[in-house]
């Protein structure tokens, strides 16, 4: 038996034991991939040791991806023992398995939540990312709408506490969803360190000589597809000079097609470069090596490639209308989604050589502090205390 001298002391030998949705960690190389795994490196680094992390998934999913949770005694992976029907178990069964394992909290780290969890009387929190479903249909088959609008507002009626990683995303909840704004917290998505040390020389030359770079480049990061809307982009290298090119780095979709052949019908196939399945490992030199980023999508729920791309050190021209500014910054530039003046404008005030632009990064670099590492987590582990409503559980 132990007995501790303090009530703080007993406070801190209470056993919590968090489940999180690890579906998108286990599969998914970037966007909900990488809030997942970036959130629960996160939370070990500030977790009491008598804190388990069970990350729950239908398989085991990409070593690669799996490997990037830190190893720690404090997490381990729960995988289903015997069900072909890994959908309905991620929807349905697990519960089952949560009530096995003890779980106190459940998270919902993809704007889901499994069915019964309420009645199961385990609490539960879930992230909801962005609803573009419903915001804007037009990017998605009908059907599709239906269902993520039914899982939604199911979800939205299982959760005790709801996490927007956006003040944009919560207004949306708030309208799409009828939901009371007390039950919606903001808690922004934590971004990763590693674009902010500079890569060797030796790295870029290696990276400049595989991936075939410009000389003079603006980049652009992210799934090529319509709602991104990099087609702007491409349309406003008309006003800009003639040796700068733009980079596309992404996931190619047939929007990309339509941009390839407006590139070529308009003579700047040579000026526009795709570069697809590029590994985390080179990203950083390849956003490093170029002059600015832009990011001209019509709504997102956040945007990391904006930060991503202060990091390196890069002053950034992105869209307006979602939630763009909030992950900027004020100085960051922004411009209507049809604008090609005006992206061609912004991009020329923000290349080497133009006036402030040093001074826009630096600001710009201190912005993007708030959603760096461990503030992140100690925010999302204050929801997980007042939905368990158990007292402080960190380390002191």
């Amino acid at each position: 038996m132990t007995i501790f001298a303090t009530e703080k002391e007993r406070e801190h030998s209470i056993i919590m034991n968090i489940g999180l949705d690890a579906k998108r960690i286990v599969r998914n190389a970037s966007g909900l991939g990488n809030y997942g795994r970036t959130l629960v490196n996160d939370l070990c680094n500030i977790v009491d040791h008598d804190t388990m992390l069970h990350l729950y998934a239908p398989d085991p999913g990409n070593e690669v991806l799996r490997e990037q949770v830190k190893t720690s005694d404090r997490v381990r992976f729960v995988y289903p023992e015997h069900t072909p029907m890994k959908a309905w178990w991620r929807s349905h069964g697990i519960v089952k398995d949560l009530l096995r394992d003890h779980i106190d909290l459940y998270h919902g780290l993809s704007g889901e939540l499994p069915v019964g969890i309420r009645q199961a009387g385990i609490k539960s929190v879930v992230t909801i990312h962005d609803l573009i479903f419903l915001r804007h249909p037009e990017y998605y088959h009908w059907w599709d709408v239906k269902i993520y609008a039914a899982k939604f507002h199911k979800t939205l009626s299982e959760a005790d506490s709801i996490v927007a990683i956006s003040q944009r995303t919560k207004d949306d909840i708030i309208e799409l969803g009828g939901i009371d704004p007390d039950r919606i917290k903001v808690i922004y998505q934590s971004c990763g360190d590693s674009f902010k040390y500079p890569s060797n020389e030796d790295r870029r030359q290696s990276v400049n000589a595989q991936y075939m770079l410009p000389s003079r480049y603006i980049i652009n990061v992210g799934t090529i597809e319509e709602r991104k809307n990099i087609l702007l982009a491409v349309k406003a290298l008309h006003q800009l000079p003639e040796d700068l090119s733009l980079v596309i780095v992404g996931r190619s979709t047939p929007y990309a097609e339509q941009v390839k052949r407006y590139a070529e019908e308009n003579r700047l196939g040579h000026r526009v470069h795709f570069l697809h399945g590029v590994p985390n490992s080179d990203l950083p030199a390849i956003y490093q090596m170029a002059e600015a980023c832009v990011y001209p999508s019509r709504y997102e729920g956040f945007g990391i490639p904006v930060i991503e791309a202060i990091q390196s050190g890069l002053p950034v021209v992105a869209c307006s209308g979602s939630c763009l500014e909030e992950a900027g910054g004020p100085d960051c530039l922004y411009v209507h989604p049809d604008d090609v003046q005006g992206m061609a404008a912004s991009i020329l005030q923000v290349v080497k050589g133009a006036e402030g632009r040093d001074e826009r990064i630096a600001r710009a670099q201190q912005y993007i502090t708030r959603f760096e590492g461990n503030d992140v987590a100690q925010q999302m582990m204050e929801v997980y205390l007042g939905v368990r409503g158990k007292s402080k559980l960190l380390n002191s």
